[in-house]
């Protein structure tokens, strides 16, 4: 008996735009900093196919969360009168990206403390992470860590996590990178035995919980490179704090690079990452971010 069931027509333009995501290079997508004045046709592509994302999704979701909001603040949600408060009236945009971050804030307080614009700044300009100033061929924005030079004295792990926040947060204003996310590659060449047990097994669930539960980025891989044989003793405590959807996104290296060129265009990548381009300027990255002079977060 012949299969019933209901077919959509996929359009030649939409079968075009799936065709071109199988071979895009990093000419074909937009800038990392600043925002994103127009979507390119094949990234809004990639949003329907991964993230079912239409625009009369978006608006009905929105909707939703708004009427939501609205229950919970009646129900006496302190959260939810605060966002009614200070955002009821904004953009949908604000009201997202205030209840993104406020979910990390609730969660680890202490990241939050004592940040100023000076801390995070100087932390980015010593190179934790590197943000690269173009996107890789699937539109990801990348940060690089390298882990041979950091004295976990001078920066400790916090400090490097506000970093991270505050650059995902600044970074997710362009929508572009909302849908397209990040790849973070760590060169683990440095890693030290004093780096081993210095980093706490709490620091390190702190991490991951950004990765993959408390942050809105989109973490579409980790790759790990040139790293000793004692990593395996922090990998195994990190492991288990990991869910499955994470864990098939890390890629293990070592030594054997020839995927992890495949991966990535060499030239986009910096001589310590064993690219062809330049070592990355930390302090451009960090005027990119903030500008030429601290300003307020």
């Amino acid at each position: 008996m012949a299969a019933t069931g209901s077919f959509r027509m996929v359009s030649e333009e939409e079968q075009a735009m799936r065709s071109k995501l199988e071979h895009l290079t990093v000419k074909d997508h937009g800038p990392v900093f600043g925002p994103c004045h127009k979507l390119p046709s094949h990234t809004v592509q990639k949003a329907k196919d991964e993230l079912s994302e239409t625009d009369e999704r978006r608006a009905s979701s929105l909707k939703d969360l708004r009427a939501m909001m609205k229950e919970r603040a009646a129900e006496g949600d302190d959260l939810a009168k605060l966002v009614l408060e200070r955002f009821g009236d904004k953009p949908d945009s604000l009201l997202l990206r205030f209840l993104r971050a406020r979910k990390f804030d609730v969660e680890y307080p202490e990241l939050f403390e004592n940040l100023t614009p000076e801390a995070v700044r100087s932390t980015i300009e010593a190179g934790y992470p590197v943000v690269l100033p173009c996107r890789d061929k699937y539109g990801r924005v990348v940060l690089l860590f390298n882990i041979e030079n950091w004295d976990l004295d001078e920066i400790t792990f916090d400090e490097i996590l506000r970093a991270y926040c505050v650059i995902l947060e600044k970074l997710l204003e362009n929508e572009e990178t909302q849908i397209n996310g990040f790849v973070l590659i760590e060169n683990f060449k440095g890693f030290t035995m004093q780096h081993a047990s210095g980093i706490k097994p709490a620091e390190l669930k702190k991490m991951v919980d950004m990765l993959q539960d408390s942050f809105p980025a989109r973490f579409k891989a980790v790759h790990v490179t040139h790293q000793p044989w004692y990593f395996t003793t922090t990998y195994n405590v990190v492991k288990p704090f990991m869910k499955s959807k994470l864990l098939e996104r890390v890629f293990v290296h070592g030594d054997e690079l020839d995927n992890y060129i495949k991966e990535f265009d060499a030239d986009i990548l910096p001589a310590d990452f064993d690219g062809k381009a330049s070592v990355a300027d930390c302090q451009a990255v960090a005027n990119k971010l903030f500008g030429s002079e601290d300003t307020a977060l």
